[in-house]
């Protein structure tokens, strides 16, 4: 939950450099979260007329908050991912190229990021492992 509500402090922050972790960790949360609220949207849809019913509508109208509410944090913590493996945050666009961009965007966050300083800061991980000493 730390790593969630990380990303949400540093809504708007695109510089510096953000772990694996908390990136990984953002989206897991991410994952689950818009998973029950569509459960619980479709759960209430009448099951003979196939309709939405007023709780259904709720849930619906909570997701599209939601959705709305995580796209900048989103946008964010993955371009200080990127930051972290010294790309610059404009790599964040190819996600925009069909069919290979999203898959370039996904090998980018699955790779290690740079020992030591870069461009962009500190090591986010050397810094979590002094605090833990």
């Amino acid at each position: 939950m730390h790593w969630y509500l990380g990303v949400f402090k540093k809504y708007a922050d695109f510089s510096g450099r953000a772990r694996r972790m908390e990136y990984w960790m953002f989206n897991l949360f991410n994952i689950i979260i818009l998973t029950v609220l569509f459960i619980l949207m479709f759960a209430f849809v009448d099951g003979q007329t196939q309709q939405f019913t007023t709780m259904s509508a709720i849930f619906g109208i909570i997701l599209v908050i939601y959705c709305l509410g995580t796209i900048l944090p989103s946008i964010a913590v993955t371009v200080r991912r990127l930051h972290d493996t010294d790309r610059s945050g404009a790599w964040f666009f190819i996600n925009f190229v069909p069919y290979i961009g999203g898959l370039v965007l996904l090998i980018f966050m699955c790779l290690n990021g740079t020992p030591g300083s870069n461009r962009f800061g500190e090591d986010p991980l050397a810094s979590s492992n002094d605090n833990l000493m």
